[in-house]
């Protein structure tokens, strides 16, 4: 607590030391008797309720203030280390690679892994750089980048052993253009099909579909996959999460933690449903309005 509360104290303290002197003195201790009218009474109750609630809210305020502060400062410290990380692990992982690369294939798993820490790495720093990074804002053409993507995500080396659906609207008029960073959006999208591939099978199915809703755009990539538990719902987001069913599966538990970070800079939604043996839904609300820069 800062020091300067404890003046309020010094009343008090005056209070009790005199209060005290009187009562166990023989120094005169009058009775005093005061009378005031019912209209008194209740002006000095009214002012007296305002006076504490005045003081209640203020040590709500400063608490709140308190709190703000230190989730800033534990903020920064997190980004300094990701890119701590990222600067002491680049070099040491770029020297580790190239010597692999000059021995026998039987190597390759060794280099799998180390590619994989190097990914890592790479998204830990991308992270770390979205929460202070200025958003490269133009108007984005949401029909050609959800349509880009879609088929970007049919190249995927499982890719035909899945039913792809596009839903996109084109009557009577196609969705609208928003101001954003088209790069992220398109890296928001890769993400969540990466993920549906992933977490499904031959013979499942993978759909996007996009609509315009009042004053935002949803955008939804649905499965067919094995769900995601009603428990893990909530912690996917999460960096480097990885739950029970992502075992033995390649990844680094970072993507839907930057589908995260990257939809929230973009002032959105972002929000999971599922039901396990039938598949998963990942709902996107985008502002139609756009997102500036602080």
């Amino acid at each position: 607590m800062n020091k300067r509360w404890l003046l309020g104290l010094i009343p008090a303290f005056i209070g009790f030391i005199v209060g005290s002197v009187l009562n166990l003195t023989n120094l005169s201790n009058p009775v005093v008797y005061l009378r005031a009218d019912l209209g008194t009474l209740v002006f000095l109750t009214g002012l007296s309720i305002s006076g504490i609630t005045v003081l209640v809210l203020i040590t709500i305020f400063q608490f709140r203030t308190m709190k703000e502060e230190i989730n800033q400062q534990a903020s920064e410290d997190r980004r300094r280390f990701l890119q701590l990380l990222d600067h002491e692990l680049k070099n040491p992982l770029t020297a580790i690679m190239a010597g692999l690369a000059n021995l026998s294939n039987g190597q390759k798993e060794s280099q799998r892994k180390v590619q994989r820490l190097t990914r890592l790495v790479a998204d830990l720093r991308k992270l770390s750089d979205l929460e202070t990074r200025y958003l490269e804002l133009s108007r984005v053409n949401l029909n050609t980048l959800l349509q880009e993507a879609f088929d970007a995500a049919q190249t995927h080396v499982s890719s035909p052993e899945r039913q792809f659906n596009l839903q996109i609207p084109q009557a009577p008029w196609p969705l609208p253009e928003i101001i954003a960073d088209e790069d992220l959006l398109f890296l928001v999208i890769h993400n969540l099909f990466d993920n549906a591939i992933k977490f499904s099978t031959t013979g499942d199915t993978i759909e996007l579909r996009a609509s315009e809703n009042g004053d935002h755009v949803v955008i939804e990539i649905a499965d067919t996959g094995p769900g995601v538990p009603e428990e893990e719902i909530g912690q996917v987001w999460t960096e480097l999460y990885r739950g029970e069913k992502a075992r033995g599966i390649p990844g680094s538990g970072l993507g839907l933690a930057l589908v995260d970070a990257i939809i929230a800079r973009h002032q959105g939604e972002v929000a999971m449903r599922s039901r396990p043996g039938q598949g998963t839904v990942v709902t996107l609300r985008l502002p139609i309005r756009g997102v500036t820069n602080p």
